[in-house]
């Protein structure tokens, strides 16, 4: 890709899965003869979009990761392995300083693929729409157009609004942006409330007063959080519609 910028994916791998209802974590556990983050590796390993890969893991996990995940399937693009925080967002911003900040925290150029190492699916066609677009607006997301209609509930949890379904979007990760966005964008939302902060495209949103494209996805990019999930993922891998 001629001219083109340096591009980090920013993998998240320090949830703890509770909903998965398993001793081992959601991104460590088997799918199909090897661990679910491998997959989403493997495409940044071998894409032409993403130049290297900073991964976020939980408190404890570096060597591990390091030697039956990083070694063992020889993911060469791995640069670094940080230790995550509690909460995603604090996860997030450690994997930022890491992967698009120097010693001194200045910000090189370039875009980051802010990424959750439980969606198996991503693929090069996703990350290079995606690498269009950040080009174009500064900030984009994957995502797809809801399949339901989707209802907004009360306290009591009574139906009080009915968006059109025509503008309705579910959301998906990889979320890309120029690294100095998104890192000014966490650097002002860490001294605040963070409560209420799901995505880092909702950070961009209220801190920076940035709006933020949507760019198709795929109904494939699933994120495994329960067992069911685990099902359709195996469906999906062994060419099953």
């Amino acid at each position: 890709m001629e001219g083109k910028k340096r591009c980090t994916a920013v993998v998240l791998a320090a949830g703890q899965g509770t909903r998965m209802g398993t001793s081992v974590q959601k991104q460590y556990l088997e799918l199909e003869g090897k661990p679910l983050i491998c997959y989403a590796l493997e495409t940044f390993e071998t894409s032409s979009v993403i130049d290297d890969v900073v991964l976020v893991v939980g408190r404890g996990q570096e060597a591990y990761v390091r030697e039956q995940i990083i070694e063992a399937y020889r993911f060469d693009k791995v640069s670094d392995v940080v230790e995550g925080g509690r909460e995603r967002y604090e996860s997030v911003y450690k994997g930022l300083k890491a992967a698009v900040c120097d010693e001194e925290g200045h910000v090189f150029g370039g875009y980051v693929f802010i990424h959750d190492g439980a969606r198996p699916f991503v693929d090069e066609e996703m990350l290079y729409r995606q690498y269009e677009a950040v080009g174009k607006y500064r900030a984009c997301v994957a995502g797809m157009p809801s399949k339901d209609t989707v209802k907004l509930i009360d306290d009591d949890n009574y139906a009080v609004k009915t968006p059109e379904r025509k503008y309705v979007w579910t959301v998906q990760t990889p979320q890309v942006f120029e690294n100095s966005l998104i890192v000014d964008a966490y650097s002002k939302m860490m001294g605040e409330d963070c409560e209420g902060i799901t995505d880092d495209a909702m950070a961009v949103e209220r801190y920076m007063d940035v709006p933020v494209k949507l760019v198709e996805g795929s109904y494939r990019n699933i994120k495994i959080t329960t067992p069911e999930d685990l099902v359709i993922a195996r469906a999906f891998i062994n060419g099953k519609n």
